[in-house]
């Protein structure tokens, strides 16, 4: 398998070297072994929630490390079966789904209640599930996007998860009722002992003004991860940032010239930390998502995977660079991510 450094190619030392000058990284909550014990333990969760949190840490190839390597694949829904597993057909039975987190020794599989109730008894003992309750459907038509409960807390602590993940789309005409609604399940899973992971999407036609898409602004996603945190989220999955100044040039809402000027700059390791401070400082873990697929799948998901971690995140959750390949390659291209986060030499801006 290839360098870290040998994949990067030409962004190498543009990644690698860069020294952020935006807020001190001793500011930052950043992981480690001891997260659990060092950020976690502070807070108000039950010790059963620590438990299933620390065991979420300890398993796959990053057990121990702080870092998190999570296989995704809700897509079935989020994007239809046919649009999803028709590339790699075996993946339509959920098992196979699995079997390839397994292969690839991630942390922890996250699909729907569906998929992951469907093989609980086989393997909920032999790798940790998240349990995904809410989703965006897209049979009806003309197309809505609305997250939508499709099943429950108590379903997913039966089936044996050790947390559950929703997903907001901050934004929405409809984001008050699902703020709502997370949080009422957030309490009730923590009350059950699972941790809480939050998908923080933006989702609203007015984030895209003169031909520039501001749904993967660094300063209003940050904004999603900070209300993340504010529902309690352990964990908050968020895009990437890609661009900035989405408040300024939409020209709405609240923010500080300081934001634009001093805390973020225009290299994507400062736009992310941005995102990391407004995950209360790390003390809700930052992972981001890897992405769509595309030819440059590897590089992709490893440049991804340095930018998390050198800005102070968590680690990446990454389905479609996976799923949609054959097992092989999948499995490839998530143990490239995992050699990231367990290269000591890789350290934080």
């Amino acid at each position: 398998m290839a360098s870290t450094k040998e994949i990067l190619g030409q962004d190498a030392d543009y990644l690698l070297n860069h020294e952020s000058k935006t807020v001190p990284k001793e500011n930052l909550y950043v992981p480690g072994p001891d997260f659990v014990d060092r950020v976690y333990k502070s807070t108000d969760r039950s010790p059963v929630v620590l438990r299933n949190l620390q065991s979420l840490f300890d398993h796959g190839q990053l057990g121990g490390t702080g870092y998190l390597s999570i296989l995704p694949v809700d897509q079935g829904i989020e994007h239809s079966a046919g649009a999803s597993f028709a590339p790699n057909p075996m993946y339509f039975d959920p098992e196979n789904i699995v079997k390839l987190a397994m292969e690839s020794n991630c942390n922890a599989v996250a699909s729907t209640v569906g998929a992951l109730g469907s093989i609980a008894r086989d393997y909920a003992h032999k790798i940790p599930f998240i349990a995904k309750i809410n989703h965006n459907e897209l049979l009806t038509y003309p197309e809505t996007h609305d997250q939508i409960m499709f099943g429950s807390v108590d379903q997913a602590y039966n089936m044996g998860a050790v947390a559950v993940g929703a997903t907001i789309y901050f934004g929405s005409e409809q984001s008050d009722r699902q703020i709502q609604e997370v949080s009422k399940a957030f309490e009730r899973a923590h009350q059950l002992g699972l941790g809480t992971i939050l998908w923080a999407y933006l989702r609203n036609p007015g984030f895209k003004k003169d031909g520039t898409d501001y749904h993967t602004a660094s300063d209003l996603t940050s904004q999603a991860i900070h209300l993340s945190a504010s529902l309690q989220a352990d964990i908050v999955k968020q895009k990437m940032p890609t661009n900035n100044g989405g408040y300024t040039a939409v020209g709405y809402g609240k923010t500080h010239d300081k934001v634009y000027s001093e805390l973020t700059s225009d290299h994507p390791i400062d736009l992310t930390r941005y995102q990391v401070m407004n995950s209360f400082m790390g003390r809700a873990g930052l992972i981001n998502s890897g992405g769509g697929s595309a030819e440059s799948d590897l590089e992709d998901a490893v440049k991804t995977a340095v930018i998390n971690k050198r800005a102070g995140g968590m680690g990446l959750i990454m389905g479609r660079k996976a799923f949609q390949r054959p097992m092989k390659d999948g499995i490839e291209i998530i143990r490239s991510v995992q050699s990231v986060y367990a290269d000591e030499s890789i350290t934080l801006a």
